[in-house]
């Protein structure tokens, strides 16, 4: 998906590998405040270094788990440069809530055992939400580069993920689970319902779903 302007050309497509470490900056940055991931990984200001170097490996771990299983790991690029990123799996993937056992190693070494469970437990309680809406894409991450935030990069970005879903044959839609208002906002103006509630570590969140056209 290519859009050419006076000034800018625009593309959305597959990430490529030299753009790794661009994406997991990106998604750091979008991902650092959320009120789940801080629950989780035991965010405290006095210890602030601590915590941000847990969600680095986390997200580090994530991406290299999609990489490896081959599930889309989408960008958007502006003039050849990577602006925002989507991380994406299908339901019947390998991508498991348990994962494989290296992963799961890893993770516990630098995020903890804790909270690598209460990770696991929080994606398998999402798919079990959604059993009945067969083989979907879930959105595991979304991020655009602050620089550009509200210049329309995350709707054209989700645009291509609307290709995606609609090139899949067996694909039903997609999944996103968000806790901010603002987010769910912005979802739902892109055909996005509300599905179903659901909380975690006394954090509120919505499950939403965009069904296949």
């Amino acid at each position: 998906m290519t859009v050419t302007t006076q000034a800018d050309t625009f593309s959305v497509q597959y990430l490529a590998a030299e753009d790794i470490s661009i994406a997991a900056s990106l998604i750091y940055q979008a991902y650092h405040d959320d009120p789940i991931l801080q629950t989780m990984l035991n965010y405290e200001q006095e210890s602030k270094s601590a915590y941000e170097k847990k969600l680095r490996s986390l997200i580090r771990e994530e991406l290299s788990s999609f990489w490896q299983e081959k599930q889309p790991l989408i960008g958007l690029y502006r003039n050849d440069k990577l602006k925002a990123v989507a991380c994406v799996f299908e339901s019947n993937s390998q991508l498991q809530a348990q994962r494989y056992w290296h992963w799961r190693l890893k993770l516990m070494l630098s995020a903890g055992y804790l909270q690598t469970n209460q990770l696991i437990d929080k994606e398998q309680t999402i798919r079990d939400a959604l059993e009945q809406q067969g083989n979907y894409y879930f959105l595991a991450f979304i991020a655009v580069d602050p620089h550009f935030h509200g210049q329309g990069f995350g709707r054209y970005l989700l645009r291509g993920l609307n290709d995606l879903i609609q090139s899949n044959a067996e694909s039903t839609g997609m999944a996103v689970f968000v806790t901010r208002k603002e987010h769910t906002q912005f979802f739902k103006t892109e055909g996005f319902e509300s599905f179903k509630q659901l909380t975690f570590n006394k954090i509120a969140g919505e499950l939403l779903f965009k069904s296949k056209n």
